[in-house]
Parts: structure tokens; C-alpha cells; sequence
């Protein structure tokens, strides 16, 4: 199963952006998801790089796998989970 959380529409809403990454983080792991697709899209890259930061918290980090930059979408990112 792979769940996606697209970022477009509150890319300037701080708190949002946080609640909505801890949100699917959560229906990951009540699902059992494989895999989490970002889209924080490609603009200027202020949203990725907030988005990376999130995800290097340490506890955050404890949640998941491994994260995958796409080779062939600056604007995706994978989330990796075992359950």
C-alpha cells in the first residue's frame, strides 16, 4: 500500500504543513503502508528542505525506514516504513 500527501495547497501554512506530515505519518503506520509519497513540489525548494528537516527529527526519524529523493522529480520524496 502506498499512501501521498501533496503540500501544494498549504505550502505557506507553517502549522499545516507539520500537522498534515504528522497526520500521514500516523495513517502509515494504522495502515501498515509500505510507502508514503511527498509532493512538496518543485518551486524554489523552501518546502523540500522544510520537509527534510521534519523528517530528520530524531523523533520522527525513529518512525520510518528510509527516505528516497526521486532520480527523476526534484519535487517527490519517498517515505520507506517496516512495520
Amino acid at each position: 500500500m502506498r499512501l501521498k500527501l501533496d503540500l501544494h495547497d498549504i505550502f505557506n501554512k507553517g502549522r499545516s504543513i507539520d500537522q498534515a506530515l504528522n497526520d500521514i505519518m500516523d495513517e502509515a503506520e494504522r495502515k501498515k503502508a509500505k510507502t508514503v509519497e511527498i509532493i512538496p513540489g518543485k518551486g524554489s525548494g523552501q518546502l523540500k528542505k522544510r520537509v527534510l528537516r521534519f523528517l530528520d527529527r530524531k523523533d520522527v526519524k525513529a518512525r520510518y525506514h528510509r527516505v528516497e529523493k526521486d532520480s527523476r522529480n526534484f519535487g517527490r520524496l519517498f517515505i520507506h516504513f517496516r512495520h
